[in-house]
């Protein structure tokens, strides 16, 4: 019992001793990893040709985001920068130029193409050609109903009309007496 007892002892005191010894291993080679990115990140640029650029550069570091905002708007104004937005790559360029003539493109008014015909008024020797019309324009009105229609104008006489169309309608009715409005 006792040699097993000392089995386990020494190597308990072997596996402590290994500890002991990888512990300043260990936090060496952290030091050293961080002393090599402090001494990398520490080194200074090299100094600027001309005395007077290195002091800009001292001084621009010295400001505070506040500042340097202010100092930016500054320098735009009294040199006479205006604001665009800078492409990712110069590649993007071509694509950007294109996209703005698009946009403006489609600043312009689009030109309506679809309107309904809208029968306001007409005149009165004209009613019996008015409802004909009618009466042929909408398929399931009967000569009753399209009177009614005609009588209680202003109304809607077809809706969702491409511009070709609404404008021979227009011109039909008018020759018959009828005063329409394209919306």
């Amino acid at each position: 019992m006792a040699s097993r007892c000392s089995t386990l002892l020494c190597s308990t005191s072997r596996l402590a001793s290994a500890r002991i010894a990888l512990a300043p291993l260990a936090s060496r080679s952290r030091w050293l990893a961080t002393e090599a990115a402090s001494s990398s990140a520490a080194t200074p640029p090299p100094p600027p040709s001309d005395p007077k650029i290195g002091r800009i550069v001292d001084d621009i570091s010295g400001l505070t985001l506040l500042q340097a905002a202010d100092l930016v708007t500054l320098l735009k104004s009294r040199l006479n920068i205006q604001e665009i937005a800078m492409p990712a790559a110069s590649a993007a360029a071509p694509p950007a130029a294109a996209a703005v003539e698009e946009a403006a493109v489609e600043e312009k008014p689009k030109e309506k193409t679809i309107f309904n015909l809208k029968l306001q008024s007409f005149d009165a020797a004209a009613k019996p050609k008015i409802i004909r019309e009618v009466k042929a324009l909408i398929p399931n009105l009967t000569l009753i109903d399209a009177k009614k229609f005609v009588e209680s104008v202003p109304q809607v006489l077809k809706e969702n009309m491409p511009k070709e169309d609404a404008d021979k309608l227009k011109a039909v009715l008018e020759k018959l007496g009828a005063v329409v409005v394209l919306e």
